[in-house]
């Protein structure tokens, strides 16, 4: 039987190209995740505040899934389309991820998928 487990969130959309995360010897790996709304492919409205709140809370499912909640996160990277939205995707991460977070980077890129403004992905660990 193999080490690695793939998991995915039938309530949450994704691309057929990769699971939602990945699970090896209790280490997390959750695949970028977008500010979709459950069940299909489209960005919430409301811009990086509120993509931002719908990618953890996508995030949160898939971190239940695999056994885990935000509490066991080591690492989040963050992607952001407009460095100048920096203080309200920063602002809305904190009132999904507390105020003992965990290690981070915001990384500025050009473009992501679906024309999101953010995009997270992160490690955790199974308790």
């Amino acid at each position: 039987m193999s080490r690695i487990r793939k998991v995915t969130v039938e309530r949450l959309g994704r691309l057929p190209a990769f699971c939602h995360a990945t699970v090896v010897d209790g280490q997390v790996l959750v695949s970028g995740t977008l500010g979709t709304a459950p069940g299909g492919m489209a960005l919430v409205e409301g811009g990086v505040g509120a993509q931002t709140r719908q990618a953890l809370r996508n995030i949160g499912e898939i971190l239940a899934a695999c056994g885990c909640s935000f509490e066991d996160v080591a690492k989040v990277q963050v992607y952001l389309t407009d460095m100048a939205a920096f203080a309200e995707m920063n602002a809305a991460y904190l009132e999904l991820v507390g105020e003992d977070p965990p290690a981070r980077i915001t990384v500025g890129c050009a473009a992501l998928a679906l024309g999101a403004a953010v995009e997270i992905d992160c490690v955790a660990f199974v308790p």
